[in-house]
């Protein structure tokens, strides 16, 4: 049985059913969206006019010193203390392994001290073996681009601004090589912030310190080239803004996901909601929300036709553009005749929604529905500030053993259809590298020593299911757990997660047929809302996080307009 949302009014859409939605190629198709972290973030701090600036910034032509930036929010303040190196040509790396960087960095609460800064300039360099202050909320670190960087700095020390072409190729003058936080070093745990916090939402301390590292970046390119030269120039705000910071993702957001089943459902349930609302609107001929969704598109054509990316596994971004030119031929002809297809239809955005499912590849007709959320903003906004997503699963002894047995068959029947018996389902074994300290998935004869550490979800359920068929139908979990143990941990999540839709991919994370990207996509693109992600071994992926974003110039002014899907600078 599918799962969808309850409690429609008469003749509204219902969001996609769980069976459509939560398959992994689905979900490794959706595109980033107004409920997409990093998009949300934004649009808060720039409804709210956060105020961040420099505060100092001393650092010498090697490149070696200290940077503070003050972040001030409605009710309080924050700093973000960083440590500028000399890039370095060995042990440089992305992974967790590395023990070289251009940048570390920590998210503090409060205003930076001194007592601070030399706390975080002791610490940071241990790294696992280094404690955060109290204060500190993330602790970061990140590395150039050192060919686009180099021609930056270049550029602006001659007098003149970089080549946009060269930009584009990769989109960032810095790549994130690590957000830690929620008690990792000592930092300070994000339940013990609460909702009302600044940084109390979805990710949003590590979301902060992400767009800190695009301004860092910025900041330092344009701070070396005055260093350098006196004719040297600051980077053109377009320029600026077009620029995000690179993002590396591998097998870990696989438990991410796994982990935070809560947080997955709520944003999802949010984006499908939003989606489901506005394709039950009625649509007429010169509707100003049909022209506003054409701009939108046309923006995301141009988007995808300047995007230089190559991408292995995924579909291009000219196919992309290419489908899109067909959306916009059909919002041109519903705007000038208020109809689809020549016919006239009652709910002009569900049609076009439904053809297009069927018409156009899965990314675009993603790229359509996220765009249609931009038409019910406060509905959207109001469905992030309301998520509130404990990982705790809790058990419910009372209930009876065919009560929780009704509930598997309703919401898991997918799960209880994977086959499990054959050669290929247990083909994989999920683990940590002993060296690196990083989730690997490996055939188990290769690691037949390797603590499994995926999570078994059809297997679990099927035999949960076995033992419960087999129990007195009245008997309480309670009871039944005595009995059998083993079950408690997936008992547990089945009940905390009842009648919510959108919480577990429908996958066997370790058959063969499994393929990792998908979901690190999902996390990525649709949860944290990075662009231009490519792939790499079916299992990495490469991307920009706040491509286009305000500057916190354009913060303080209350940015209006969309700037996500950029297109290049065009300067005078």
């Amino acid at each position: 049985m599918s799962v969808t949302q309850n409690s429609l009014p008469a003749g509204a859409i219902a969001p996609r059913s769980s069976d459509v939605l939560m398959k992994p190629k689905a979900l490794g198709a959706l595109q980033p969206s107004r409920v997409s972290g990093a998009r949300a973030f934004m649009n808060k701090m720039v409804r709210e006019r956060w105020d961040i600036s420099v505060q100092r910034f001393d650092i010498d032509a090697s490149a070696s010193g200290t940077v503070v930036y003050s972040i001030k929010t409605p009710d309080r303040e924050f700093s973000f203390i960083g440590f500028s190196f000399p890039p370095s040509r060995t042990a440089r790396t992305g992974r967790i392994i590395g023990r070289a960087w251009d940048m570390m960095g920590t998210l503090n609460e409060g205003p930076a001290t001194e007592a601070d800064i030399e706390s975080a300039r002791v610490e940071l360099p241990k790294l696992y073996n280094g404690r955060a202050t109290p204060n500190a909320l993330i602790w970061c670190r990140s590395n150039r681009s050192m060919r686009v960087f180099d021609q930056t700095l270049a550029a602006l020390a001659e007098g003149h601004q970089p080549d946009v072409s060269a930009l584009s190729e990769v989109c960032y003058l810095m790549r994130n090589t690590g957000l830690d936080g929620n008690g990792t070093f000592g930092t300070r745990s994000f339940p013990s912030l609460g909702r009302d916090h600044p940084l109390g939402g979805v990710l949003q301390a590590q979301l902060l310190t992400a767009y800190l590292m695009r301004e860092y970046s910025c900041d330092l390119v344009e701070h070396l080239a005055a260093l350098q030269s006196p004719d040297a120039v600051m980077l053109d705000p377009a320029i600026r803004r077009y620029l995000g910071v690179g993002n590396g993702s591998a097998l870990g957001l696989i438990f991410f996901a796994h982990k935070h089943p809560r947080l997955i459902d709520a944003i999802l349930s949010a984006r499908e909601n939003a989606i489901a609302e506005v394709r039950s609107l009625k649509i007429d001929a010169g509707d100003a929300r049909v022209e506003e969704l054409l701009g939108l598109v046309r923006r995301a054509i141009t988007f995808r036709r300047q995007d230089k990316m190559v991408y292995e596994a995924f579909t291009s971004s000219q196919t992309i553009a290419d489908d899109l030119e067909k959306v916009a031929g059909s919002l041109e002809a519903l705007l000038r005749t208020g109809l689809v297809d020549g016919t006239r239809r009652a709910r002009a955005f569900d049609a076009l929604a439904q053809q297009f499912e069927t018409t156009l590849s899965r990314e675009a007709h993603e790229t359509f529905l996220s765009l249609l959320i931009e038409l019910v903003p406060d509905v959207s906004d109001a469905a992030m500030l309301e998520i509130d997503a404990p990982d705790e699963f809790n058990i419910h002894p009372a209930e009876t053993a065919a009560d929780l047995l009704a509930t598997i068959r309703a919401e898991y029947d997918w799960a209880l259809r994977t086959d499990m018996s054959g050669p290929d389902a247990y083909r994989y074994i999920w683990y940590k590298s002993e060296t690196a300290e990083e989730p690997r998935r490996g055939a188990r004869e290769e690691v037949p020593d390797a603590l499994d550490l995926g999570l078994d979800i059809c297997g679990g359920i099927q035999a949960l299911a076995a033992d419960l068929e087999a129990s007195e139908a009245d008997l309480t979990v309670a009871r039944f757990l005595m009995k059998h143990p083993q079950h408690r941990f997936i008992l547990s999540r089945i009940q905390s997660l009842r009648g919510r839709c959108y919480h577990t991919p429908h996958a066997n994370i370790n058959s063969d047929a499994f393929v990792p990207i998908d979901l690190v996509r999902l996390l990525n693109v649709a949860i944290h809302g990075i662009d231009k992600t490519r792939d790499f071994l079916n299992r990495n992926l490469r991307g920009v996080l706040y491509h286009g974003a305000p500057t916190p110039q354009d913060i303080r002014s209350g940015h209006t307009g969309p700037w996500f899907y950029p297109p290049e600078p065009v300067l005078a």
